[in-house]
């Protein structure tokens, strides 16, 4: 009977032993994610912009480097009128193709960019073959075939289209361009119809620059309305995100998440990057027609990004974030405007030949001390 009582006591020691003793999973460290795209699977899309060097597949590295990093694509210029449609006659896809053929074999999210623009659209687009100005019809009729032939390529593809970019001037008022004059107001609704009759299932956004202004944001507002008041599917806006230290406020940028999540609409933050370089102009444009002189004291930082703003700027973009994830049930997407500080626009706007840093990696394809913030922000 002893022998007997000490086996049990034995068992039953050892069953309580087995039962506070953890699982092997519980006792593993958590993995931490390594990517943007991974840390941010649970709140929204992160995604860049791409050039032609890196769609072509000759920038291997930067390529690499949006593989791992992004979940989301949109073309910097390859898709913009004057690249893919550069004659009345002629098309050029071969560049668009292998931008959509790359974020294909990704499994990415592909955005469109952008069907109807003042800029970047070549003079003929406006004028007939006497060099005078289209009539309404006509250039509705040269609208329409652009949008089908382009969305129509990609249908089922490219999931989503910035259909109209900067429509609108800093007081919220339709922008005075070709569009608006030949056409009237309503080339706006033209063109959404045009873009949803090709793809009824690609959503559509309205994009544009400083909607933090409170005029421009209102303008937003009103020219979102009168597209869904006119039936118009809108899915989504698109804020720019063209910003600076001072610009917006994260007040601004609460406020025009608001305002525009109160639409019914998605938001999307859309060409992100942050200006370290001085300015002659204090006003908050991303116009792309804007030039100024080329200064030596304009261009501070040749040698390398100072620690002090290196940090300053890694600080910005952990604050943006911390709104965007606060507002992670209406933030569709967070796409960065280029891969690296080398790709940046920024390099050559508003002055030609500077050394900018505006991204959250370096030229060397490394994560800055701005990306590490905006990881730590991660939900």
């Amino acid at each position: 009977m002893k022998a007997a009582s000490l086996l049990l006591v034995f068992l039953l020691l050892l069953s309580a032993c087995a039962e506070s003793t953890p699982d092997a999973e519980d006792t593993a460290p958590a993995v931490e994610p390594t990517t943007l795209k991974d840390a941010f699977a649970s709140a929204f899309l992160v995604g860049a912009a791409l050039n032609p060097r890196q769609v072509s597949g000759q920038d291997s590295m930067g390529n690499a480097l949006v593989a791992e990093q992004f979940n989301s694509i949109t073309p910097e210029n390859v898709m913009k009128w004057g690249l893919i449609h550069p004659t009345p006659d002629s098309f050029a896809f071969a560049a668009a193709d292998e931008f959509v053929a790359f974020g294909e074999a990704h499994d990415m999210f592909m955005v469109g960019h952008t069907l109807v623009w003042h800029s970047q659209t070549p003079g003929w687009v406006f004028q007939d073959e006497n060099g005078d100005p289209l009539t309404r019809d006509a250039l509705l009729e040269r609208m329409q075939n652009h949008i089908e032939t382009v969305v129509g390529r990609y249908k089922g593809r490219v999931q989503g289209w910035d259909v109209v970019n900067e429509a609108l001037n800093e007081d919220g008022t339709l922008r005075e361009t070709p569009w608006l004059r030949i056409i009237g107001e309503d080339y706006l609704v033209k063109a959404f119809e045009f873009a949803h009759n090709a793809d009824p299932d690609a959503e559509l956004y309205y994009n544009d620059y400083s909607l933090e202004n409170a005029p421009k944001r209102n303008g937003a507002v009103r020219l979102v309305t009168s597209l869904q008041e006119a039936g118009i599917p809108v899915a989504g806006i698109g804020t720019q995100g063209h910003f600076s230290f001072t610009f917006p406020t994260l007040a601004q940028q609460d406020s025009t998440i608001e305002a525009f999540a109160a639409l019914g609409v998605k938001v999307m933050v859309t060409e992100l990057d942050i200006a370290v370089l001085p300015r002659e102009s204090l006003s908050n444009t991303a116009d792309v027609s804007e030039r100024q002189a080329f200064q030596a004291r304009m261009n501070p930082y040749t040698a390398g990004l100072p620690d002090s703003v290196q940090q300053a700027l890694a600080q910005r973009y952990a604050d943006l974030f911390s709104v965007y994830v606060k507002h992670q049930d209406v933030i569709d997407r967070v796409t960065f405007w280029g891969v690296t500080d080398g790709d940046s626009w920024l390099n050559g706007w508003p002055i030609l030949g500077r050394t900018s840093y505006p991204l959250l990696f370096d030229r060397n394809y490394q994560p800055k001390p701005a990306f590490h913030a905006v990881m730590e922000t991660a939900p």
